[in-house]
């Protein structure tokens, strides 16, 4: 039973029914569609309590979510609940400064399949390992929620309404996901677009084309000189899930996760060598 801000239990009401409210699409089972709004709920559902996680689905697929604005570290929600004025709902997070997104963006625009992807309107799924790498979490485990229920518990029933409506608005956009921690959509991208491209590869074993009967003398002969063979750098080497990212995915989801995203890791096991 929840408790209020006096430390008193209190029976929750029955909610007042909303015209137009946002109703989550997922009427059953989980919340979000995409890897990247499972991977958000999945980061909720092992940080906030299990009972009012379930009372917030309940309250999102009723569509007791009136409207919910996000800006850079901030979702702000309007919830109805049992009471005629609707509860007032934030969520904080921590915003990455201006020299980290350099350095991210950066570290994006090196990666000619990340800055792809996202020139395209994707999201890469090793996006997350990139922002790890630089000590910065693209979905937080910390949530700064508040509400002006009476529900002392953090998050209350509103809270959780309201997140799981932008787990599933991270469906339809997930560079809301971006803007969330401090850059938006078009400023990511045009910044993308203003990465120079990586410098390719010279291979140290090109010769210039000429005619056979040109080269009848040395065509055996090699360009270098064999001793300096293994100083040649490595080739880049196409990621084993390649073809996953080339083809179109097909419309097959197992317990509502996309096959593409469930053949991913098992593409990258059979690319890795046994142990020795």
């Amino acid at each position: 039973m929840p408790i209020d801000r006096e430390g008193r239990f209190f029976e929750g009401g029955r909610p007042i029914e909303v015209e137009g409210g946002i109703a989550v699409r997922a009427k059953r089972g989980q919340i979000g569609g995409s890897w990247w709004s499972r991977k958000f709920v999945d980061v909720l559902e092992q940080v906030c309590d299990g009972g009012r996680l379930a009372r917030g689905r309940a309250y999102a697929r009723k569509g007791q979510v009136m409207d919910f604005t996000l800006t850079a570290g901030r979702v702000t929600g309007r919830v109805q609940g049992s009471r005629p004025q609707p509860y007032e709902v934030t969520i904080d997070i921590a915003v990455f400064d201006e020299t980290l997104w350099t350095e991210l963006t950066e570290a994006l625009g090196t990666q000619a399949l990340y800055r792809a992807a996202l020139l395209a309107g994707e999201m890469p799924h090793e996006i997350v390992d990139l922002f790890a790498a630089h000590e910065a979490p693209l979905f937080p485990s910390n949530l700064d929620i508040c509400c002006n229920c009476p529900d002392w518990g953090v998050p209350c029933k509103h809270g959780s309404a309201v997140l799981y409506v932008l787990a599933e608005a991270f469906d339809d956009d997930p560079f809301l996901v971006l803007a969330w921690r401090g850059r938006p959509r078009e400023a990511l991208l045009d910044a993308l677009r203003g990465t120079p491209e990586p410098t390719p590869t010279v291979d140290p074993l090109a010769v210039e084309e000429s005619s056979l009967d040109d080269r009848l003398a040395d065509f055996y002969t090699p360009a270098i000189s064999l001793s300096r063979l293994r100083e040649r750098p490595s080739r880049i080497i196409a990621p084993p899930e390649l073809l996953l990212r080339a083809l179109d995915a097909p419309p097959i989801r197992v317990r509502h996760i996309p096959l593409v995203d469930l053949l991913r890791p098992a593409y990258r096991d059979l690319a890795t060598p046994p142990d020795a």
